[in-house]
């Protein structure tokens, strides 16, 4: 019989490889009865710790990657910021990728890190090429949390945690009927993808069941879609409102509208998506979703460190609570 390992330490104590190489660099973030546990399981094998082989390594030992879809959106600026804060003071290292969704360089970024030896991943991910990013991670065994969007249906391998987008769109949607507007559009995201599924079918649920008309306006999430659908408007008077996307779309919608002489609120009620900083700093204030994202992101931080240190797996599909922030955007003037 050869000399014990690392995996058979894990196997033993019932934890992950990389808990146990936490515990071999004495970190932080393994708690006690973890460690007592490795340490057992390390006696009753004989494992001995080769430091010098693993001086080489040091650097990677509780390294987290974080790969994120779009950084320049605020919205998963903001999560990745609480994110890697959490994991900071936890006592680890985070490396930070923007794959600009673009799923040939996430896959890239994913098996380069793997290579660098990082112990678990938070990823936001990029729709396609499913095989090439979660067949990777699959095959190495990393614990990996998917956030936001759910692109591989394996949430058993692959636990999966959003804010729940489809209560959102119910709320935004009730609001603008409540408000008494009757034509109501609802604006970007791109046709195909779950997310945007899933934002729409509040709108379509209300608006069903109030037995008015629909009209989705597809577009990529950004506020220049915004800012050219105000033309759409223009041409479309009868339209009263509109449920955006998300707070890019609504903000370049407002932006587009003050350049017709128009004000959102006053002459088309607007609701959006996120509640990111900008939107209670526009003209008019957006009314918004919100969706409690940095507290998302703390508690995402904590789920993968807990699985880390040989807690249970998260369960496979996890909604959090949205609220509706309302502003003047919302309201006729």
């Amino acid at each position: 019989m050869g000399r014990p390992t690392i995996i058979d330490v894990a196997r033993v104590a019932g934890v992950s490889k990389s808990t146990v190489s936490l515990v071999l660099q004495n970190s932080p973030a393994v708690s006690v009865a973890t460690r007592e546990d490795v340490r057992r399981a390390m006696a009753e094998l004989g494992y001995v710790y080769n430091r010098a082989a693993a001086n080489l390594r040091s650097a990677q030992v509780g390294l987290i990657g974080l790969v994120i879809n779009d950084l320049r959106n605020p919205f998963f600026t903001e999560f990745a910021t609480a994110v890697q804060m959490t994991l900071s003071a936890a006592g680890y290292a985070t490396v930070v990728a923007n794959t600009d969704e673009d799923p040939a360089l996430q896959a890239r970024t994913i098996s380069a890190m793997i290579e660098h030896g990082v112990s678990g991943f938070i990823l936001s991910p990029a729709y396609g090429d499913e095989a090439g990013t979660f067949g990777p991670l699959q095959r190495a065994g990393i614990p990996t949390l998917q956030v936001l969007r759910k692109v591989s249906p394996r949430t058993d391998l692959f636990p999966f945690a959003a804010p729940d987008y489809a209560k959102g769109g119910r709320l935004a949607t009730r609001h603008l009927v409540a408000e008494g507007a009757r034509r109501i559009a609802f604006v970007g995201g791109i046709d195909g993808r779950a997310v945007t599924a899933e934002r729409q079918s509040g709108y379509h649920e209300i608006l069903t069941a109030a037995d008015l008309p629909r009209h989705l306006i597809a577009g990529r999430p950004t506020r220049a879609f915004g800012r050219e659908c105000a033309d759409w408007f223009a041409a479309n008077p009868e339209f009263d409102a509109a449920v955006c996307f998300n707070d890019l779309v609504a903000l370049g919608l407002i932006s587009g509208l003050a350049s017709q002489g128009r004000l959102a609120g006053r002459d088309l009620r607007l609701v959006g998506f996120d509640d990111i900083e900008d939107a209670s700093q526009s003209h008019p204030p957006l009314t918004s979703v919100q969706c409690g994202i940095a507290d998302f992101g703390r508690e995402r931080a904590e789920a993968l460190m807990a699985w880390l240190q040989g807690a249970e797996r998260p369960v496979p599909e996890l909604r959090t609570p949205v609220g509706l922030v309302v502003r003047a955007s919302s309201r006729p003037v």
